[in-house]
């Protein structure tokens, strides 16, 4: 069995991709693909890493986790996420690395399904953006703060997907930007759910309805449901050439109120994430899904 593990980030698609997977949950289950609901397992697979971290996993972690999402005996893949496998988003940052648990946290989860195969799979995000997103579910009032004195400069995503690499080399990492997630939404979907391209998925263009204008969002809905059959090559051609003319800039311009930064810093940190999303690119291991 394939295990999809979905770590997050925080404050990226918010439980929206879980959500739609599930919606397509029963196109998926002929096809192998098991979406429990996220209950049933979150909670019990935080009990059993803290377990694992103070004495050991039981042996019975696997059985008990697939009683629990009632997973039938012949699945294939296996769909679970939590933004918070990695930690809480206090945890997120520390020593000016993403998720400093993040490795040991994974090995607990390749431990607990051992006989199976782990695919990591995490959104990212600019840290100009992430580190203020974050504050309001922290104890924390500023950024500086959160960061504990470190420089948000130091921050790398390649840092923390080299640690899991290095750790758990057998376990293939497959990301991508978070502020790309409208226009690859359906790529990310097939990905997790292990289907091929062309497979009918309910909502798979359901974010362009964020980023473009009302009337766009409608003449594109009605453009595609006359042109069923696309290939995700055309897919993407149409959504551009919609966004091109119909794009609600509003929507995609964020507003940023950090008041121990300048414009200076945001831009520092834009670019950087830039360059760093283009080496983790060149990782091995590593799937980059972009548009």
């Amino acid at each position: 069995m394939q295990v999809v593990i979905h770590a997050g980030a925080h404050m990226t698609d918010e439980d929206r991709l879980i959500a739609c997977l599930r919606d397509n949950a029963e196109a998926l289950a002929p096809r192998g693909t098991h979406v429990p609901e996220p209950e049933s397992y979150r909670r019990l697979l935080r009990d059993l890493m803290r377990t694992a971290q103070k004495t050991a996993l039981p042996e019975n972690a696997r059985d008990t986790v697939m009683a629990a999402t009632g997973t039938p005996e012949d699945t294939a893949r296996l769909v679970l996420d939590n933004h918070g496998f990695f930690g809480t988003p206090k945890m997120s940052i520390g020593g000016a690395r993403f998720y400093p648990a993040a490795e040991a946290r994974l090995a607990c989860l390749d431990e607990i399904f051992a006989p199976d195969g782990i695919g990591l799979f995490i959104g990212l995000r600019n840290p100009a953006t992430l580190l203020p997103a974050l504050l309001p579910d922290t104890p924390f009032s500023t950024v500086t703060e959160l960061l504990r004195g470190d420089d948000p400069v130091h921050l790398r995503w390649s840092e923390m997907i080299a640690r899991i690499r290095t750790a758990l080399p057998d376990i293939p990492v497959t990301v991508w930007c978070n502020e790309d997630t409208p226009l690859i939404w359906s790529q990310i979907l097939r990905a997790m759910a292990g289907v091929e391209d062309g497979v009918p998925l309910a909502g798979e263009f359901a974010l362009l309805s964020e980023i473009m204008t009302p009337a766009g969002y409608q003449r594109f809905t009605v453009y595609m449901q006359g042109r069923p059959g696309l290939t995700e090559a055309q897919k993407a051609r149409v959504v551009a050439a919609f966004l091109d003319k119909f794009a609600d800039e509003a929507a995609i311009e964020e507003e940023l109120d950090v008041p121990e930064w300048d414009a200076g810093m945001i831009a520092t940190l834009s670019a950087l994430y830039d360059e760093d999303v283009a080496e983790i690119a060149q990782m091995d291991g590593v799937r980059l899904i972009q548009p």
